[in-house]
């Protein structure tokens, strides 16, 4: 069975919810602590959501440096999947695995809603099973979700199809260009704002939005790697 591990920093909220994602997409989630030396064999990892410890300096900037994120940059560089999402987003930036920053929302101040994006690119581990055009509805919930990039930047990014996601319905924090996501070059390595964890079950996610799939549009990106994984 593919293993797909879930790291856990002081003060993440989201790693049980990660982890249940996992399994009801058909992985075995593996618990990884933030001080973890080595991945213990997982196939993939998940950065979740939530906070971590030193975001009151930056968001992800003192997490980075925890020794698991070290084991991950060199995993990344090897292929493996990775999975950053929201705070995990932000470390991956942060590790320099990913483009960019997230700051403070232009509004400045905490969000939570039900969020429409739409993909963007499905030529990465994490977005294989979608189409691109598909909207899907999953919950957004962040104080710091306004992706900023230098304009240079920002043009390889759309320039060479590194933009994952992007908002729908009005940009709920600012970013650049409605971006909810962006991968690497190589498309092993993604991170998105909204929480697509939260979307894995009828009953338990946006189940009565316009064009939800009965609340488990976020399934798909972790059966996503799952079967990338089977396939490789």
């Amino acid at each position: 069975m593919t293993r797909i591990g879930v790291i856990t920093f002081p003060g993440t909220l989201d790693d049980v919810d990660a982890s249940r994602a996992v399994r009801l997409a058909g992985a075995e989630p593996v618990g990884l602590w933030h001080k973890d030396v080595d991945l213990r064999g997982v196939d993939a990892v998940v950065v979740p959501g939530g906070f971590s410890y030193g975001d009151y300096l930056r968001c992800g900037a003192i997490a980075r440096f925890s020794p698991v994120m070290g084991r991950v940059v060199e995993a990344a560089g090897r292929g493996m999947p990775v999975l950053g999402i929201c705070n995990g987003f932000q470390i991956l930036t942060e590790a320099h695995l990913l483009p960019g920053a997230l700051i403070r929302n232009d509004h400045q101040t905490f969000l939570c809603r039900e969020q429409r994006v739409r993909v963007e690119s499905t030529s990465t581990a994490w977005t294989s099973l979608f189409e691109i055009g598909d909207e899907i509805t999953i919950p957004l919930k962040n104080g710091e979700g306004n992706f900023v990039v230098s304009a240079g930047e920002l043009d390889r990014l759309e320039g060479e199809g590194l933009v994952v996601f992007r908002y729908v319905g009005g940009n709920p924090n600012g970013s650049a260009h409605e971006i909810a996501g962006v991968r690497n070059a190589r498309g092993n390595v993604i991170g998105l704002m909204p929480h697509p964890e939260h979307a894995v079950e009828p009953g338990f996610g946006p189940d009565s939005a316009a064009g939800s799939r009965t609340g488990v549009d976020g399934l798909r990106i972790f059966q996503s790697a799952i079967s990338s994984l089977v396939g490789a």
